[in-house]
């Protein structure tokens, strides 16, 4: 039987929320970006992290930033399952309506506070 890291870490620094908009921002239909690399169920949650608090305080905004994205038909949310508890978390950019011309700018002003647990 294969034992399983939880919580696995890359090296890369983690993607941050403004960094995140940014590349929406200037996303084209079918770019794509990695917003979290292990189990972000695991990763975000307070009782199960092993993320320095302010990191997983970090990638829970960005969690939350891609899932009103994806619930406002902006961005599609794939996941790929990489291993066992390891999970690569990806953002690909949809088409957008003409009609929604700033659309980034009407999201990020009608974006309610997040909800970041203690």
């Amino acid at each position: 039987m294969d034992s399983t890291i939880i919580g696995f870490r890359t090296a890369e620094p983690p993607l941050t929320e403004a960094m995140f908009c940014t590349w929406f921002g200037s996303a084209v239909p079918g770019d794509r970006i990695v917003y979290h690399r292990g189990f972000l169920a695991v990763d975000a949650s307070p009782l199960t992290s092993i993320v320095p608090d302010a990191e997983r305080r970090a990638l829970l905004r960005v969690a939350e930033r891609a899932l009103q994205l994806a619930e406002d038909g902006l961005v599609h949310l794939v996941q790929r399952r990489m291993g066992e508890g390891d999970f690569t978390y990806l953002a690909i950019a949809r088409p957008r309506a003409r009609s929604r011309a700033g659309t980034l700018a009407s999201v990020l002003a009608a974006a309610k506070p997040t909800s970041v647990a203690a």
